[in-house]
Parts: C-alpha cells; sequence; structure tokens
C-alpha cells in the first residue's frame, strides 16, 4: 500500500469514528449547590432569591407563588434526538407575602418521554376519507330536523 493511500485510510478512519463520538448538551440552569443552599424557607423573598439565584426558567402558570430552575445534560450520537441523562429541577414556594416556604429538589424520575403515535390524529366516530368529508353534506344543508336528507319535506 503506498503512502499516500495510507494515510487517506487513517483519515478516514478517524472521520468515521469522529462521527460515533456521542454529543453532550446543557439545557437550562447552572446549577450551583451552594447558592442553592444559601436560600433558606422563612428568611429569604423573591427579591433576594432573584438577586442570589437569577431569574427562573420557569414562573407558576396560574399565580407567581411558584419559581421553577430547570438543568437538564443531554447526550446523543450522530443525528439521533437527544435523550436527558440528568436533569436538576428546583421549586421555590412562595407565600402570598412573597416570602419562600419551600424548596424542593427533582431529579431525571420527573422527565416523562412522550411517544407521538403516526401522522394521523385518532378519533372517535366512522372512518372518512377526504372525498367523504368534502362532498358528504351535499343536499343536507338546510335540511330541517325532521325533512329527509336532500328532499323539500312534507
Amino acid at each position: 500500500m503506498s503512502r499516500p493511500a495510507a494515510i487517506l485510510l487513517i483519515a478516514a478512519a478517524a472521520g468515521l469514528a469522529g462521527a460515533c463520538t456521542p454529543l453532550r448538551g446543557h439545557q437550562g440552569y447552572v446549577v450551583d449547590a451552594d447558592l442553592v443552599n444559601s436560600v433558606q424557607a422563612g428568611v429569604d423573598n423573591r427579591d433576594s432569591v432573584a438577586r442570589v439565584l437569577g431569574r427562573p426558567t420557569i414562573a407558576g402558570q396560574f399565580n407567581d407563588r411558584d419559581w421553577y430552575y430547570v438543568a437538564r445534560d443531554t447526550r446523543n450520537l450522530a443525528f439521533n434526538s437527544p435523550r436527558p441523562v440528568r436533569q436538576v429541577t428546583i421549586h421555590v414556594n412562595f407565600d402570598a407575602n412573597g416570602t419562600v416556604t419551600a424548596i424542593n429538589r427533582t431529579g431525571i424520575e420527573q422527565v416523562a418521554s412522550i411517544s407521538p403515535m403516526s401522522d394521523k390524529t385518532p378519533t372517535l366516530g366512522r372512518k372518512r376519507g377526504f372525498f367523504q368529508d368534502l362532498f358528504g353534506n351535499i343536499g343536507t344543508v338546510g335540511a330541517g330536523a325532521g325533512a329527509p336528507a336532500g328532499g323539500n319535506g312534507p
């Protein structure tokens, strides 16, 4: 084997091996354990939590008493979808006056895997095609409650 061919073969092998290297990613909040542990229930309020931890990743949907800080580490190979390998969610709960009442931490056990069915949305009832939906109501427009479909009634 010639030297240029050997170099080309080694370069191709290195390129293929590099393509199989897992990609790692981080999304969301960067957790600093010392800062999180410094927040105390009954002592801190919204302003002090915002100064120490920053603004939350997600605020409560229906009220402003819940703040969530979410950090997720993911891995994937090549073009596959990333999958979570580690997740930390810090939930800070406030009372009506804005004082911290509780701090809860959860991990990856809270991650739900959702797999959509297919390209079709399942529905109840009969199955109809495109043309049945398009032309199926011809003759029924304006028909009364007791009138036969497509007729002028008695």
